[in-house]
């Protein structure tokens, strides 16, 4: 009993550790971003809400958060449609097309960035896309299918097709079975897809700085030209923005899935 309790302490102790590792540096965000001085710096001197200011009031910024959200909301709906239905298909194939199959569709997740970035500049340069929206959501698409094809793919795994069975032996069409049974079931997985699609799409960097232009400039490529151009405190403020946004989306889908539990 004493070493259960021994091991436990100390398993608590150590995953206490990691979570202090991993948040660490985003927590360091946070102060330097109420710094007085006019460059980014550790601990900060004085406080200030000029950043936040500059980043409510400057065009640039709020432009380029509007185009992240609006690119990440398309990427979201067009990646989860398609790989929900790429999911479908992997998972109701043979085991040796789906493997393969299912090989294929998680290539963009496994090439490097610099590559894939490289190749989507050279097919887009021929075709006029570089600095467009349609370009941004066709090439994020693509990099966002994996991940609701994994997300989705695992809720189907679990998923009892003879629920399916039952209902077309009732009389219900593939699509009423589909959506009265099989999208219920299976919508966690969708959800989460969605998700991932929209934080793929809307922390994009890589292929970004390939294909954005002066005209259409996605939020990380503003952080990213922010930092190599003057390092102001406003980029500490856009990421202790972002820092909570998610935090309250993590802490609001923890407080749902506990309520779901307990019902």
């Amino acid at each position: 009993m004493t070493m259960q309790l021994s091991s436990r302490i100390f398993l608590g102790l150590f995953c206490l550790l990691v979570a202090i590792l991993l948040l660490a540096p985003t927590l360091v965000v946070i102060p330097m971003s109420f710094n007085s001085n006019k460059s980014l710096a550790f601990p900060p001197a004085g406080f200030s809400w000029q950043w936040y200011d500059n980043f409510f009031t400057n065009p640039e910024w709020l432009l380029s958060l509007r185009n992240s959200f609006l690119i990440a909301t398309v990427v979201a709906i067009l990646a989860t449609t398609l790989g929900t239905l790429a999911a479908f298909g992997v998972t109701r194939a043979a085991a040796r097309t789906g493997g393969l199959l299912r090989a294929i569709l998680i290539t963009p997740m496994v090439v490097p960035g610099v590559v894939l970035a490289i190749g989507i500049y050279a097919v887009y340069l021929d075709t006029g896309l570089v600095g467009t929206v349609a370009g941004f959501v066709f090439a994020h698409t693509m990099l966002a299918i994996p991940f609701v094809l994994i997300a989705v793919s695992a809720s189907l795994e679990v998923f009892d097709r003879r629920l399916e069975t039952a209902a077309a032996s009732l009389g219900a069409g593939k699509l009423t079975v589909f959506r009265t049974v099989t999208l219920p079931l299976i919508l966690p997985g969708v959800l989460s897809g969605a998700l991932f699609a929209f934080i793929t799409s809307f922390d994009e960097i890589i292929v970004a700085l390939f294909i954005t232009s002066p005209y259409l400039k996605t939020l990380p490529v503003q952080i990213y030209s922010s930092i190599t151009r003057d390092a102001d405190p406003t980029v500490a403020a856009v990421g202790t923005l972002l820092f909570l946004a998610t935090s309250f989306i993590i802490v609001a889908g923890l407080l749902i899935g506990m309520r779901r539990g307990r019902t």
